[in-house]
């Protein structure tokens, strides 16, 4: 696929999180969604990641802890689509099976939610 930069790969991710049902924010709090162009060990493997605690595993939760975040990874997106149509599919499930990660879902749960 044709090389995308990095402030219109943001524009495809944020457009695909304006799509995602309404439900999936709910209890969605402290998260920030974010790119990068790769994981820290330069790999295309992974498409993206959470990073925080899950409810489902969180005790005390205040003030003043940093937000939980999710990232997308671009280089890997684009590694694994052919076309901007499957680049968006792709953001689309990544988003979904990392926002689940923040509810503590596994990918049976989400499929039975209609996330995946």
């Amino acid at each position: 696929m044709r090389n995308i930069d990095t402030d219109e790969f943001e524009r495809l991710v944020v457009a695909e999180l304006d799509l995602l049902p309404d439900e999936m924010f709910d209890g969605l709090e402290n998260v920030a969604f974010v790119t990068e162009d790769r994981p820290e060990d330069g790999s295309l493997d992974l498409l993206g990641l959470y990073e925080g605690t899950a409810l489902t595993e969180r005790g005390d939760y205040g003030f003043g802890e940093l937000p939980d975040r999710i990232v997308l990874y671009r280089e890997p997106h684009l590694a694994a689509c052919d076309t901007e149509a499957e680049l968006r599919d792709e953001i689309h499930v990544t988003l979904v099976h990392e926002i689940g990660h923040y509810y503590g879902f596994d990918d049976d749960r989400l499929h039975e939610l209609g996330w995946a």
